[in-house]
């Protein structure tokens, strides 16, 4: 965890004020479209409505309107500076990447023809197809992204997805461990899916 001077707050607004004026007279609305948080949590912050310094929010602000952190630095405690650092780093080099997406790099096309690759395993004995990645017809390699798969999942599916990423994590583990003995099961009874 980050720790923070008890004045922090109050100089770090100031600094953010006087970059929302560079940066073309942003107001708390363009800001939270920028960052991509909500304009209520956004206000909150900026109105000095929170109890504590939310770290990751402040990093956020610092990489959306690109602050120098000499500006700000002399609020961060002396033992937390390095891990701030690289906080700041971190968001900064995800506006970076969004913005190289945004600017030149073409979407991938969605009408493109695809195929998935497959690996024939052997398993106890048994022969099994596994899919991996996809490829597109004309040989180019692209992976398939946790947001398309999520996309390909059945409403049935999503709901059970829901309640299992709500468990806590020695219930998940749970989870996972009775479905893996439930598939053993059913690959020694020679079972197919």
């Amino acid at each position: 965890m980050i720790r923070f001077n008890s004045d922090f707050l109050e100089n770090f607004l100031a600094v953010v004020r006087k970059y929302m004026q560079l940066r073309g007279g942003l107001t708390q609305k363009d800001l939270s479209e920028m960052m991509n948080v909500g304009i209520s949590t956004m206000s909150r912050f900026l109105n000095l409505k929170t109890s504590t310094v939310d770290e990751q929010l402040v990093a956020n602000i610092i990489a959306t309107l690109n602050i120098p952190l000499h500006e700000i630095i002399d609020g961060v405690e002396e033992d937390s500076t390095e891990t701030f650092k690289r906080l700041v780093q971190f968001y900064k080099e995800q506006k970076s990447a969004d913005q190289k997406q945004d600017d030149g790099e073409p979407a991938p096309a969605s009408n493109e023809a695809k195929t998935r690759t497959t690996a024939t395993i052997n398993i106890a004995g048994k022969r099994h197809q596994m899919p991996f990645g996809e490829q597109n017809l004309s040989g180019v390699k692209t992976e398939v992204t946790i947001r398309e798969k999520l996309e390909t999942l059945s409403p049935r599916q999503k709901a059970y997805m829901n309640d299992f990423l709500n468990l806590d994590g020695n219930d998940r583990d749970l989870v996972v461990d009775l479905g893996d003995a439930i598939f053993r099961y059913f690959r020694q009874r020679n079972v197919e899916f």
